[in-house]
């Protein structure tokens, strides 16, 4: 318990006020209470009040990116989706601990309602969980459905950590790739799934950035075996072929991760002929559909490139 919560016990002269709120109550009389409370709250405020609020807090800032050039890019990003992909609008809230659950995030990190779900911080959790429920619905006539799910949405997204950067946003765009299905061996899916979406974010960037702007891709073998080696490698050189003026680079690193990428991770960049370069995209295999559906054989490829960040770094082609 933090200093702040003991003093608002102390206070409000209500000891172990937070236990009380977050375990005796159930989830719902929580609510009622919640709603209540700032339905007082609100009573009291008047048109000035939200102004300022409006003009000093950083959450309810517009986007400084022109919408238009956001609906450039998700036109060609929906018509470059390889087959398969099916383009899903997604709620802009989720169950609580949607992302928290399934990852090491903070839930801190998260916006929470007093609705007992939470804003959208990251809708690649929200794909994990869409596709887990359509194989969940696959395999309860057949245990061993193999059918792949791939799903993909543009999403508008906030976060509440503070961030280093006086650019950053706490409210930006993501559009988001997720490919789920059942363990074909030697990381098979894995490995077929991760260069699928790099092939797509490749593609979509050329078309949307034109061919003045360098790309470069680099896959991070995680893994502490060698399985599937020969089918990573023929996975990358495939992509080099395909995509000959891009740089496509291997590492492997054991340190690269960030507490939920299992095997592979992969990230694109951008740049200028004479500026560095800009990290567009991250992804790689988690497994999250595996807690969700508590089957090991499950397995989940996400990814996601930075919407606002590319269209504010590039703004015409």
């Amino acid at each position: 318990m933090n200093d702040i919560i003991r003093r608002i016990e102390r206070q409000s002269g209500v000891p172990n006020l937070s236990e009380i709120l977050a375990e005796r109550i159930k989830p719902t009389d929580l609510q009622s209470l919640l709603l209540e409370v700032y339905r007082r709250r609100v009573r009291n405020r008047n048109p000035s009040s939200v102004l300022s609020d409006y003009a000093s807090n950083s959450f309810t800032h517009p986007s400084q990116c022109d919408p238009k050039r956001f609906l450039e890019w998700e036109q060609i990003a929906f018509s470059c989706l390889p087959e398969g992909f099916q383009p899903i609008e997604i709620s802009p809230v989720a169950p609580l601990g949607s992302v928290t659950r399934l990852t090491s995030i903070s839930q801190d990190w998260i916006l929470t309602t007093i609705r007992n779900v939470e804003v959208i911080a990251d809708p690649t959790n929200i794909l994990a969980i869409e596709c887990a429920l359509r194989r969940q619905n696959l395999t309860k006539s057949k245990p061993s459905d193999a059918t792949s799910i791939r799903l993909a949405c543009s999403q508008r997204v906030i976060r509440t950590q503070r961030f280093q950067s006086r650019d950053a946003q706490q409210h930006f765009r993501l559009f988001s790739l997720c490919s789920a299905g059942r363990d074909t061996g030697n990381l098979g899916f894995e490995i077929n799934a991760t260069t699928e979406h790099i092939g797509f974010y490749l593609r979509a960037l050329r078309d949307f950035l034109g061919p003045t702007i360098r790309l470069r891709a680099k896959v991070i073998n995680l893994s502490k075996e060698s399985r599937g080696e020969a089918i990573f490698q023929a996975a990358i050189e495939k992509l080099k072929r395909k995509f000959k003026d891009v740089k496509i680079s291997q590492d492997k690193s054991k340190a690269d991760a960030i507490g939920y990428y299992r095997h592979l991770r992969f990230h694109v960049y951008a740049s200028p002929t004479s500026e560095p370069e800009t990290e567009l995209v991250d992804g790689g295999d988690t497994d999250w559909t595996q807690k969700l559906l508590s089957n090991a054989k499950e397995r989940l490829v996400t990814s996601g490139i930075g919407v606002e960040r590319l269209c504010l770094k590039f703004k015409s082609n």
